[in-house]
């Protein structure tokens, strides 16, 4: 029993030194963590100044160099002239060419739709004292002052592609209407109306069905004025006709929709000519 006693209380002597050993490891490495905690702290603030020293040195080289960066009016000019002169050269195969001018830089803005030639328009701008238009063929319905406020002092690279957008948007249009009326005249009944800008047509046509000819009225819309192809469209029978023309000028609305309106009507007429 001596020995039995003797053996417990070594064993709770071996296990005391152990948690005291522990505990004073645990002491040690807390104290070794405040004191990183505290260099950290030290780096970090030293750090903060040198971040804040920077600052205020790049502030004041910045006022330095804006101040002594402000170009001077024959410096901005001569760059919009090299910046013409170079536009004159990026827009030559996008159907937009010029040549530069005494006063400034004419612009030429050749329109075509489906690799089909149109018209051309000529843009002549001034360059001095500020880059403004001139002289110009642009018809007046085109938004040119519109589209000049907006880029012309900007952008003009971007000014001259707005332009070409909307005046071959128009020449396309244009271009179908008279296609249409040329070409598919037996059809329609009476002229084709439209407005200046092309983006409203009206128009009526025959359509044979039965051995019959019933008439249709269409009407197409381009809220997109640089688009060529219409937004909206509304085809109907003038008259009480068979329900299945009722699928007819659904179908019409759909073709004027999605193609050219003289390749719609050839379509559609090729279709009726198989079907009789």
């Amino acid at each position: 029993g001596v020995f039995s006693h003797l053996e417990m209380l070594e064993a709770q002597a071996h296990e005391a030194g152990r948690k005291e050993e522990e505990k004073k490891q645990q002491e040690e490495k807390l104290a070794s963590l405040k004191e990183r905690v505290e260099e950290l702290r030290i780096q970090r603030d030293k750090l903060q100044a040198k971040v804040d020293l920077q600052k205020k040195r790049l502030s004041g080289k910045e006022r330095i160099v804006s101040d002594a960066a402000e170009p001077s009016a024959g410096a901005v000019l001569e760059w919009k002239i090299r910046s013409l002169k170079g536009m004159l050269q990026l827009f030559y195969l996008t159907g937009i060419s010029g040549k530069l001018t005494k006063q400034g830089v004419c612009f030429s803005i050749s329109t075509a739709y489906e690799s089909t030639y149109l018209d051309s328009y000529y843009l002549d701008l001034l360059t001095k004292p500020v880059v403004r238009i001139h002289r110009h063929s642009v018809p007046v319905f085109i938004p040119l002052e519109q589209i000049a406020r907006r880029y012309l002092q900007t952008d003009i690279r971007r000014f001259l592609s707005v332009l070409s957008d909307h005046l071959n948007a128009y020449a396309g249009r244009k271009y179908q209407a008279d296609q249409l009326q040329e070409h598919f005249s037996d059809q329609l009944e009476g002229r084709l109306q439209r407005n200046s800008l092309c983006n409203l047509l009206a128009f009526n046509y025959k359509v044979p069905s039965g051995g019959k000819t019933f008439p249709f009225s269409a009407r197409l819309i381009y809220k997109d004025i640089c688009g060529s192809l219409p937004t909206e469209v509304m085809v109907s029978c003038t008259v009480k006709a068979p329900e299945r023309l009722e699928e007819t000028a659904a179908a019409h609305s759909e073709l004027f929709r999605h193609m050219a309106l003289h390749k719609a009507f050839c379509t559609f007429s090729s279709t009726e000519e198989k079907l009789d």
